[in-house]
């Protein structure tokens, strides 16, 4: 008994010895393929992983999150971040069945898939985030040493990940990087990790220019930015940037730092609020707003900010903070001292910033209610085509056809781009369950006369098409019980657009261009009104003018009780 006691002793220890979450060796090591669950459309989603031999539970390790590029997948990108490129005249459909042999190196490794080929905003991103919780849970992760890179399209999406939120990530690495619009002005945002940047000279699909361009704009930014550049090399510089296993030992000189002394942050949306101890409170979506608080020393901060009406610094744990001391700063030009426990919360009023508390109405614009309307399938989403009217089999069946349409992320491009794998449920309006409106947000087809879900919310929308108005188009997004809902009444929000020649089909490359409303006749592509709704969800008096002038838009004028 005295032996058992003292085995059972020694087990408890063990256990106590180890990390609160267990990291226990559920994987192999080397190179594999592994899912996790997706609440967007209820899939398992696949992503590439690198498990390093000899992998320790008790130790933490750095994790580098590596992004495909187009045409290609998580398989290839976890071959091409080992420099790994395809064997003499072997296809990548012939170099995805497997994975060769390479140099450990004792770093986790993850490849999203994140959809395929559809860039790396949106549904992509999330996935993003996902691959990086999942990796968490089953490893012990250093998230001080977390790196991120990637090529081509996946080098754009270092960019604009690396760059909207930026205290996640210890050093990013875009290899040709081809970003979406609006990235370049987040290039501030980079102050506090170093970049390094790969082109080839001879790149017909990347310019040089354009990567040059960026590493100027670091450069200009007195960002740490390395750039290295292949003369003769074409779309495939990722050779050359990734032989020998080259990243590893460059993300292994940098860590990231929690308590910079002096942050810049860029933000157009309250989806991306914050870096490292500064967070905006108030934004105007869709407008850049710009933050640059340094310390200059103990307790003293300089800040400097456009377009932001709140903001709050979270101070616990700064080094240049000393607590139970008087918090002294400069905002625009204004002082301020405030006694400070572990935060402070700046508010900008009719007479300039002061100290005190930013309290939103309830109607105010937020994270996960300010739009715009591309923000209605960025996440879980239901398309819900109407049958309040008792239609005939005939205009059920167009009405299902038209939703059917949008939700096709899924349309075949080709060999090279393949499919979206997105796949999102088209219900009619007598079907929706209470689940689903818990979970989702809803694209809804019609007008309250049509859809029994538009009529639900028909007290509570801001503007409403006449079911008379066949040769118009009206598509909103409005948040609604914690979601979004986005109508889509008269003419489909794609009408008289072209087939988009890359990423998408018409419905989902028409939607990435809109604001938060938009009326048109016949053809999206020319607008008759568009714009923002202001910060309380209400049309501005303009728009709404304009609206009701057309004689086919009622306009809302009344309060909006609440955005939940």
């Amino acid at each position: 008994m005295p032996f058992i006691r003292s085995l059972t002793m020694l087990s408890l220890a063990a256990t106590l010895a180890l990390p609160r979450t267990s990291y226990s060796q559920k994987l192999p090591a080397g190179p594999q393929v592994v899912t996790f669950f997706s609440d967007v459309d209820d899939t398992e989603q696949p992503y590439g992983l690198y498990v390093p031999k000899n992998y320790n539970p008790r130790k933490k390790y750095p994790l580098v999150i590596m992004l495909h590029g187009a045409g290609s997948n998580h398989r290839l990108s976890l071959r091409r971040v080992f420099g790994k490129s395809n064997a003499q005249g072997e296809t990548d459909i012939e170099a995805t069945r497997y994975f060769p042999e390479w140099a450990d190196v004792n770093y986790i490794v993850a490849s999203p898939f994140a959809r395929g080929t559809a860039g790396y905003q949106g549904i992509p991103e999330k996935d993003v985030y996902d691959v990086v919780a999942d990796v968490k849970k089953r490893f012990n992760i250093d998230e001080d040493r977390t790196y991120l890179t990637g090529l081509s399209m996946g080098g754009g999406g270092t960019l604009w990940i690396g760059l909207s939120r930026p205290d996640i990530w210890a050093a990013i690495a875009p290899v040709c990087p081809a970003p979406p619009r609006g990235t370049d002005d987040l290039a501030a945002n980079a102050t506090n990790f170093p970049v390094h940047l790969f082109q080839g000279d001879a790149d017909p699909a990347v310019k040089p220019e354009g990567t040059r361009q960026w590493v100027k704009r670091f450069q200009d930014l007195g960002v740490n930015v390395t750039y290295k550049e292949y003369p003769g090399v074409k779309h495939d510089s990722w050779v050359q940037a990734y032989e020998n296993e080259f990243i590893f030992g460059w993300f292994n000189q940098f860590k990231r730092n929690r308590f910079p002394e002096r942050v810049r942050f860029t933000t157009r949306q309250y989806k991306y609020p914050s870096a490292y101890w500064v967070r905006i409170d108030q934004l105007t979506p869709g407008m850049l707003a710009n933050v640059d608080a340094k310390f200059s020393g103990a307790n003293h901060i300089d800040i400097t900010t456009t377009n932001l009406g709140a903001l709050t610094l979270k101070l616990t744990g700064h080094p240049s903070f000393k607590a139970k001391r008087p918090v002294d700063v400069v905002i625009d030009g204004k002082a301020i001292s405030a006694q400070v426990s572990d935060s402070l919360t700046l508010v900008k009023r009719e007479g300039g910033w002061e100290a005190g508390i930013y309290q939103p109405t309830p109607t105010a614009k937020h994270a996960g209610a300010e739009g715009p309307i591309s923000a209605a399938i960025a996440g879980r989403h239901l398309y819900v085509y109407g049958t309040a009217d008792n239609p005939s089999a005939d205009v059920l069946k167009t009405r299902q056809e038209i939703a059917t349409q949008a939700a096709n992320w899924a349309t075949y491009r080709g060999e090279f781009l393949g499919r979206i794998m997105v796949f999102p449920h088209v219900v009619a309006d007598k079907d929706v369950r209470p689940s689903d409106l818990e979970s989702s947000n809803l694209i809804l087809f019609g007008t309250k006369e049509t859809n029994k879900l538009v009529n639900q919310y028909s007290d509570r929308l801001p503007m409403q098409l006449s079911s008379a108005a066949s040769d118009y188009g009206l598509f909103y997004i409005f948040p609604m019980n914690n979601h979004y809902v986005a109508i889509s009444s008269g003419q489909p929000w794609w009408a008289g657009t072209e087939t988009p020649n890359y990423f998408t089909n018409r419905a989902l490359d028409a939607i990435n261009g809109f604001k938060d409303f938009v009326l048109f006749k016949e053809s999206s592509k020319t607008p008759i009104v568009s714009g923002y709704f202001d910060h309380s969800w209400h049309v501005p008096d303009a728009e709404a003018k304009a609206l009701t002038e057309t004689g086919v838009v009622t306009v809302n004028a009344g309060p909006i009780v609440s955005t939940k």
